[in-house]
């Protein structure tokens, strides 16, 4: 049994990542509006605006939850502890204001657009400065556009935060199909391929014929599918969780194998922590991968089933040594859990796993121009030599020495002067 566990921990382990009732006005907000077939183009204003009534039943669900017995250790290693969720669960449950969690959303201009037949959510951030370089930006599981928030003052207006005013970005932030906002796919499709098609087409409709992508978890995934793909318009992109592990590497993982010989210092220590992620840390991305519906239906039934399905890699993969408050406030983190309770996207946010079923740690083939920083709390350092193999045109390497997975949302200012120095070479290109 043990030995079949671990097998397949290994198997699903790097498909990763890898990732209500609203108020939405009808009208263009941008004055475009085009038809292809029978689907609109329209760019419609959106605000986030969900019912007192169902946050009266989240808060009440929380109070009515049912714990199960204390765990039988004394660290983390059933899970996320009972005490730590109890304390989080009651502050949610009394002192927790979702209000103030759309009033973030609300302070910027939010719209949706239909692709494909699905309502695609995303905000829209033009910069004061003249040729502001596009870049569209991707969540992952389990965050969302609460996580990249922090970033759009210092990407868009770069000179009050210490840049320059030719560094600055036009940003387009969309909910992934089946988070947040977006529409929930009703059919199977809608991997992670597809929605860098949609994410070109959203750039085009938005006018902008030259642009880069950037992300982290699935929105890494994303971008470098965009990438592979060549998409219409696509430049060069920026990733913060690459896909840079080698074959012979993934193979010896796969194995349960012993490092290889040969390896340098950083390439060893890489390999063992993918490894002990592998063996240790994989089972929400096994059910995902496998079951999306199954776990569905805990997600949509328990909000305190849906806070801990989430705080364990909260806790996990930011740069905190297993406490995430370190990183992030307890209020930053429930914005992101309600929002997944409130839009019910506890199965369709999983079901990307499923749809993509690949490993998302293993190396990559890409000519494009390709940005990489490293974060030290990432679930694993990937080394510049496993980068220069994957990525033919590295324009940009960096390791950095503080922040974690959720890189924009743990460091917004390290991560905003990265993306600046990420894509400067590419500036050019733009104009």
């Amino acid at each position: 049994m043990k030995t079949t566990i671990n097998n397949l921990g290994r198997a699903v382990a790097g498909i990763i990542l890898i990732c209500a009732s609203l108020s939405v006005s009808a009208q263009n907000a941008s004055g475009i509006s085009a038809t292809a077939g029978n689907e609109e183009k329209s760019i419609r204003p959106f605000t986030a605006s969900i019912p007192d009534a169902a946050i009266a039943d989240m808060k009440k669900r929380i109070a009515d939850t049912r714990w199960p017995e204390k765990e039988t250790v004394t660290d983390a290693s059933q899970g996320v502890k009972l005490e730590k969720l109890k304390a989080l669960a009651n502050y949610w449950a009394t002192d927790y204001d979702w209000k103030k969690a759309e009033a973030k959303l609300n302070a910027f201009p939010q719209f949706v657009t239909t692709i494909d037949g699905l309502d695609i959510h995303f905000i829209h951030v033009r910069s004061k400065y003249p040729n502001a370089m596009p870049l569209i930006m991707t969540h992952g599981w389990p965050g969302s556009v609460f996580e990249l928030l922090k970033v759009i003052d210092p990407l868009t207006d770069p000179v009050a935060s210490g840049g320059m005013a030719e560094d600055a970005f036009d940003l387009v932030i969309p909910s992934i199909p089946g988070f947040g906002f977006s529409g929930k796919p009703k059919t199977t499709g809608w991997d992670s391929d597809h929605i860098g098609h949609a994410w070109a087409e959203l750039m085009a409709r938005l006018g902008y014929t030259k642009y880069v992508s950037q992300g982290g978890d699935c929105g890494s995934v994303i971008s470098q599918r965009m990438a592979k793909n060549h998409e219409k318009g696509l430049i060069g992109i920026h990733v913060n969780m690459p896909a840079t592990i080698p074959a012979e590497i993934a193979n010896a993982l796969a194995n349960g194998e012993k490092a290889p010989a040969g390896l340098s210092s950083k390439e060893l220590e890489a390999y063992h922590t993918i490894d002990i992620f592998y063996r240790k840390s994989t089972g929400y991305s096994g059910m995902m991968v496998t079951r999306p519906q199954t776990i569905g239906y805990s997600l949509g039934d328990s909000p305190v089933g849906q806070a801990a399905w989430m705080y364990d890699e909260f806790a996990g993969w930011t740069f905190s040594g297993g406490d995430p408050e370190k990183s992030l406030t307890r209020d930053e983190m429930l914005d992101d859990i309600s929002l997944y309770w409130l839009t019910n996207t506890g199965a369709s946010s999983a079901r990307i796993y499923w749809e993509d079923h690949s490993n998302n740690f293993n190396a990559v083939n890409l000519t494009l121009p390709v940005a990489v920083t490293v974060f030290p709390g990432e679930i694993y350092k990937a080394p510049k030599t496993w980068a220069t193999k994957a990525y033919h045109n590295l324009i940009y390497f960096n390791e950095v020495n503080k922040g974690g997975h959720f890189a924009a949302w743990e460091e917004p200012q390290l991560f905003s002067e990265e993306i600046r120095k990420a894509f400067k070479t590419l500036r050019p290109a733009i104009k």
